[in-house]
């Protein structure tokens, strides 16, 4: 494989292993979140600054997509099939869309974080602010 692939696998991994661990993506020991979902301001192990961070509604799309769509067409197909009494979606439906939506939001928020930190994402026209705000030399 050559060497930038194996760059761009080892990034991957890196922000896989951080962003849904919730560790900070800069030195990956420190802790992410200090909530569920409410970012820290640094981070505890390297004092990266947390502030570059903005996943805004990524996760909640992503969880929307990748799991809401499918267990609504599974929600469907029950109903289509086996016509339940209302009963059946409140105990079976109702909880698996709840619980299968907002399980995800955390590692999918981690992982966009560690994603913005790794491809150093940032609007157009502020590469001086990311900098300061990283502490890195390079625009």
């Amino acid at each position: 494989m050559p060497e930038t692939e194996l760059e761009n696998a080892d990034k991957w991994r890196w922000i896989i292993r951080c962003g849904w661990k919730g560790l900070c993506p800069r030195c990956g020991k420190g802790r992410m979140f200090r909530k569920w979902l409410k970012l820290a301001d640094t981070c505890n192990v390297c004092g990266l600054d947390f502030r570059f961070a903005s996943p805004d509604d990524g996760p909640a799309f992503f969880s929307l997509c990748i799991i809401a769509f499918p267990l609504i067409f599974f929600v469907v197909w029950l109903q289509v099939k086996y016509d339940p009494p209302f009963w059946v979606h409140l105990l079976t439906s109702f909880p698996l869309l709840g619980i299968g939506c907002i399980l995800p939001l955390q590692p999918l928020k981690g992982w966009l974080v560690a994603s913005q930190y790794v491809n150093k994402a940032q609007e157009a026209g502020t590469e001086g602010l990311w900098s300061k705000l990283n502490k890195r030399d390079d625009p």
